[in-house]
């Protein structure tokens, strides 16, 4: 039977330029499709990109391998982050992969190298076409006519697609013209906070995270820290808060000297060494962790569908940049592989894939989350178990 190009002469529209859409348009290209993505940031250097992420072995390396990318990846990836150190409150070691010798190295399935969110970024734009990312381009509302998809930006201006995908996250306004299904609250609340210069600000923190992961818990409360690639470092002060707490607490998290005078109240009995980091930072963000349902479903549309955290949020797990490059991976397959009628039939067994694998991590990511935001003795016993001559299993 003769092999059907779904993507001839079709224009494709990709809304979101993070990991997931930028590695879709990257496999598509490899395709000889014609892609755009569209990406609200101003430019490259708009924002910072965030922590670190590891890749894994059977989803991140495997599409940056599938993508072409693996060498760029592999001379800008940070050797030794993937490392962690686990400490109580007293910032007491509890376990401690530093200590550990390891030879890991890309090829082992148990190998989960880090990289700053900022360089893979960049790796997969240098991959990219010169112009397919369309900056300033934050997508208000699109129609219909006559099969093509007109795009509205909030700068003003347009553009028309055969076929578009969501892949700007979770507040994704691509979703609501495929589904209606809403989020829901996991239960945890992340207080995050990132430190430019962690060396001076608060030098005994940078000590102890050691240019590694580090997860300090207590009972009912955990402090998580990360480097950034810039020297910087991120942290996330995590533990079970009402769905409304945001707005019922009465702290102003614009106003920084309020935020530490909480947190210091709430880790009342903590290591003063927490309480610097928590002083280093100027600049806090709240985010409750949402997740959509695990057994969410929809009729697949002709022309249209969604990848990564816009089609299957979940709370973090390690799994969320994997999972969507790995969504960009078989959506890039089924729309090109030949195997499908039409577009609509590759979109239908693209996301049957997709809502299996993410309601199977979906359901692993919940089951932690209220260990991991709210530990007990026997959680916190259970993740020192985890570690092991490989290393403490990230799931």
């Amino acid at each position: 039977m003769e092999t059907i190009n779904l993507l001839q002469d079709k224009k494709i529209a990709i809304v979101g330029g993070g990991p997931g859409g930028l590695t879709l348009a990257r496999l598509l290209q490899l395709k000889g499709a014609n892609v755009k993505v569209y990406e609200r940031d101003f430019n490259n250097e708009a924002r910072v990109q965030g922590a670190i992420v590891d890749l894994h072995f059977e989803s991140g390396l495997k599409v940056m391998e599938d993508a072409g990318l693996m060498e760029a990846f592999k001379a800008n990836y940070m050797p030794g982050a993937d490392k962690f150190r686990l400490v109580d409150k007293n910032a007491k070691i509890l376990a401690d992969e530093h200590e550990q010798s390891s030879d890991e190295s890309f090829g082992d399935e148990h190998f989960r190298p880090e990289i700053d969110r900022g360089a893979l970024r960049n790796i997969l734009i240098a991959g990219l076409l010169p112009d397919t990312v369309v900056w300033d381009s934050q997508f208000e509302h699109m129609v219909q006519v006559n099969n093509i998809w007109e795009l509205q930006f909030k700068n003003g201006t347009t553009a028309t697609a055969d076929l578009v995908i969501g892949a700007e996250g979770y507040r994704s306004k691509i979703r609501p013209y495929v589904t209606d299904i809403k989020a829901l609250y996991s239960g945890a609340t992340i207080i995050q906070g990132e430190i430019d210069d962690p060396e001076k600000e608060c030098p005994e923190i940078y000590a102890l995270v050691n240019k590694g992961n580090l997860i300090a818990m207590g009972s009912g409360k955990t402090i998580a820290a990360q480097p950034r690639g810039d020297g910087g470092l991120t942290y996330y002060a995590s533990s079970l808060y009402p769905e409304d707490w945001i707005k019922t607490s009465g702290i102003d998290f614009n106003d920084s000297e309020k935020v530490y005078t909480y947190l210091v109240n709430y880790y009342e009995g903590w290591d003063p060494i927490f309480f610097t980091l928590f002083k280093a930072c100027s600049h806090f963000v709240p985010r409750p962790l949402n997740y959509f349902p695990l057994d969410q479903h929809w009729e697949a549309k002709p022309n249209l569908t969604l990848i990564g955290d816009a089609a299957h949020l979940m709370p973090p797990s390690g799994e969320g940049v994997n999972t969507a490059m790995l969504d960009a991976l078989d959506l890039s397959e089924c729309l090109t592989s030949g195997g499908f009628q039409n577009i609509e039939a590759a979109i239908a067994a693209y996301e049957n894939q997709m809502q299996l694998r993410a309601k199977l991590l979906g359901q692993e990511a919940l089951e932690e989350i209220k260990d991991f935001a709210s530990p007990s003795e026997e959680s916190i016993k259970k993740l020192i178990k985890q570690f092991t001559p490989i290393g403490l299993s990230k799931e």
